[in-house]
């Protein structure tokens, strides 16, 4: 029996247009687009010194959230054989055949081109042409390209989800700073060790369809080491931000106590890589690091924030000025 009469065997008929909705929400893989609208609104947030013009971050996250749905489409797209394969993800809309192939590409070509208008019309084209690079990279470098030939695939494939927060901070200025490079940069060096986590404890589902994800290729104890060192280079880069002054000490702080969480748990899971709580437990915290991160910025950079730290520093230096009178 070939694939296509097994999957016209487990085709499933829609019983209203709500079921219909359901299947089209979930060909987008909603639970991955909230993170990405995170950066997207911190980086904007950052550019803005803590005050954007409320209708543009609007936009900027609905068409972020066009944009993710329309690369996570394609994907399952291109991945349906594979998906047919692995258990977990067989009842997907397009293995089940609950929606057809030709109406999944309409789907994406259409909020491909709604994102590009709205930022085009909006913001700026630099914006609209960023966020339509994300998809082509998601698309034409991880999902085509990288995921199904080389161990590096999430390495470099995953620059895709490092781009929201170079179309935040397009939109905002129209253009590209070094701190918009730098938390392009930021991103991408956290992408492997929270999706290696992940990996990690579904790489039977992956060996199964030949798809060389690290911990298959490489096992868990090297995986586990690779997570330690791109989570050794990421806890300084993210310190970076403030250094060189784009943010100030509250989401230093914050970014200090988080990556010290981040080095525990890549460490814990070093010494046991083969632990499968401990890899759990890694991918789960890194995604709550990147959004505590993001609010890190957000908090810091708000204007309520920076008075609060100018009223603190100058009540300080009065103090320091009466001590140090009255020891003369």
């Amino acid at each position: 029996m070939n694939q296509s009469t097994t999957w016209n065997e487990v085709t499933r008929h829609h019983d209203s247009i709500w079921q219909v909705m359901q299947s089209y929400w979930q060909l987008t893989k909603p639970r991955i687009i909230p993170l990405l609208l995170i950066e997207t609104a911190a980086s904007m947030m950052v550019a803005a010194h803590g005050t954007v013009d409320p209708l543009l971050l609007m936009v900027t996250l609905v068409s972020g959230t066009l944009a993710a749905a329309s690369a996570q489409t394609i994907n399952c797209i291109y991945d349906r054989d594979i998906d047919y394969d692995m258990e977990r993800t067989r009842h997907r809309p397009l293995p089940s055949g609950r929606i057809q192939i030709r109406d999944a590409l309409l789907f994406a070509g259409v909020l491909g081109l709604s994102s590009f208008a709205l930022l085009a019309i909006f913001a700026n084209f630099l914006s609209a042409w960023l966020a339509m690079a994300g998809i082509a990279v998601y698309v034409g470098v991880y999902t085509y390209w990288l995921k199904r030939s080389s161990p590096q695939n999430i390495v470099i494939g995953g620059a895709a989800g490092a781009i929201p927060p170079l179309v935040g901070w397009a939109a905002v200025t129209g253009e590209l700073s070094w701190a918009a490079w730098l938390f392009f940069a930021i991103v991408f060096i956290w992408t492997p060790p929270h999706f290696w986590g992940l990996a990690m404890l579904i790489q039977d589902d992956y060996a199964k369809v030949n798809v060389p994800m690290m911990p298959v290729i490489v096992g868990d104890e090297a995986t586990a080491k690779q997570i330690w060192y791109y989570t050794l280079l990421l806890v300084p880069l993210t310190l970076v931000m403030t250094v060189l002054g784009a943010t100030g000490w509250v989401y230093a702080a914050v970014a200090l106590t988080l990556g010290s969480l981040f080095l525990k748990k890549a460490w814990v899971l070093l010494q046991s890589p083969s632990d499968r709580d401990l890899a759990k437990d890694l991918f789960k915290f890194s995604i709550f690091y990147m959004m505590l991160l993001s609010a890190g910025m957000v908090i810091d950079s708000l204007p309520v924030t920076q008075g609060a730290i100018a009223t603190a520093s100058g009540t300080l230096h009065a103090w320091v000025g009466v001590l140090l009178s009255g020891l003369g």
